[in-house]
């Protein structure tokens, strides 16, 4: 069936739908203010005629009833080439309803499923529709949870770098709410051994720490090499993590918990960070992720993607201020479960597009994904 057009010569969205999925870690896990043993994502298929994109984004499950009941009559309708107006027409449905949170989540999943649907209708990959700034993306290990005992930290973070030969990787501070200084100073060492000298290594507290605490240990990460202090504190502290930037030698990084462009000025506007983050499955998807760059780089700094990386990925190619790309163990975990056409970060990049397959270029595998279905 061909998609249905109001004229005859635009294919329009035919529909929404959802499934929730949920998954369990691979052994418990936990950062420096929250513990979970499941991670669970909400995909959405957009349609228009026998074409569907998809997209998705990680957390709560009540994510799907707000696409289902706020979003799909939005969406549906509209023209498949025209996404910035869709992703307008959906933050301005939601105003009275709090759009901060899951419902940016959902606003994300739609916006990113609309990319896909209209980049495989063109028959292109992503990255190219979007416009390539360059052929390759440099992805980092993330993962190294508070949890882990010296040995499983060992194992992983020897995976990325001797393995994949990823040549930046990241680990979990601020245990119990940055109580536990001495296990985070050794757990960093033991880091900085796994991974050699060669290897650059960032840390994330999570906003666990009080201003004073961050700039106090932040020494002590500078002796171990760490040039990446994500979070020191929340990332609502703006002018904490200013105070902290000033004073600390790692760079300071923060934004994955911003839901609106205009958070992301605020952020810019204060001092707060060295590299702006950004979550494509929360700010507002790739119109709103590719935005979010462009204030970084009239600030004169880089971006980094934040997790979901195969979300990312193509729009990561598309910005020319890019960093890196997190390449999250949670999140690889599922998407290399659930997808095909996953990427291969071997030798610490990824090349999005790099096969001509049109979309973001990933598949659901259904049967795969369906024991873990919830709803």
């Amino acid at each position: 069936m061909a998609p249905r057009t109001a004229d005859g010569t635009e294919p329009l969205v035919d529909g929404l739908g959802t499934a929730v999925y949920t998954v369990p870690t691979d052994a418990p896990e936990g950062d420096g203010t929250l513990a979970w043993d499941s991670t669970t994502m909400v995909i959405v298929q957009a349609r228009s005629g026998d074409a569907t994109g998809l997209g998705y984004t990680y957390g709560a499950a009540a994510t799907a009833e707000v696409v289902e009941r706020q979003l799909a009559d939005v969406v549906g309708g509209r023209c498949v080439w025209d996404v910035p107006a869709a992703n307008e027409a959906m933050n301005r449905a939601v105003r009275n309803a709090g759009r901060p949170g899951l419902i940016a989540g959902a606003i994300s999943a739609v916006d990113i499923a609309l990319w896909d649907l209209k980049a495989r209708l063109l028959g292109v990959p992503l990255v190219r529709l979007l416009g390539a700034s360059r052929t390759s993306v440099p992805v980092y290990g993330s993962g190294g949870f508070t949890t882990y005992d010296e040995q499983q930290q060992d194992r992983q973070l020897r995976r990325w770098v001797e393995e994949q030969d990823i040549p930046r990787v990241k680990i979990k501070i601020g245990e119990s709410w940055g109580r536990a200084e001495q296990r985070d100073l050794e757990r960093i060492a033991w880091a900085r051994r796994s991974v050699g000298d060669a290897s650059e290594l960032y840390v994330d507290a999570n906003g666990a720490y009080t201003c004073k605490q961050a700039i106090r240990l932040a020494r002590h990460l500078h002796d171990q090499g760490v040039t990446w202090f994500e979070e020191p504190v929340s990332s609502d502290d703006l002018d904490g993590l200013a105070r902290i930037r000033a004073a600390v030698l790692p760079e300071v990084t923060a934004g994955e918990y911003g839901y609106t462009l205009p958070y992301f000025g605020h952020m810019l506007g204060a001092g707060a960070v060295d590299c702006l983050q950004a979550d494509a499955t929360r700010c507002g998807g790739i119109t709103v992720w590719t935005r979010v760059a462009a204030l970084a780089e009239a600030a004169g700094l880089e971006i980094s993607g934040h997790c979901a990386p195969h979300v990312h990925a193509h729009a990561a190619a598309s910005v020319p201020n890019l960093r890196h790309l997190e390449w999250f163990h949670d999140h690889v975990r599922i998407e290399d479960l659930f997808f095909d056409g996953a990427l291969d970060p071997s030798g610490g990049s990824v090349r999005p597009g790099g096969d001509g397959t049109p979309g973001h270029g990933l598949t659901l595998r259904t049967e795969q994904a369906e024991r873990y279905r919830t709803g």
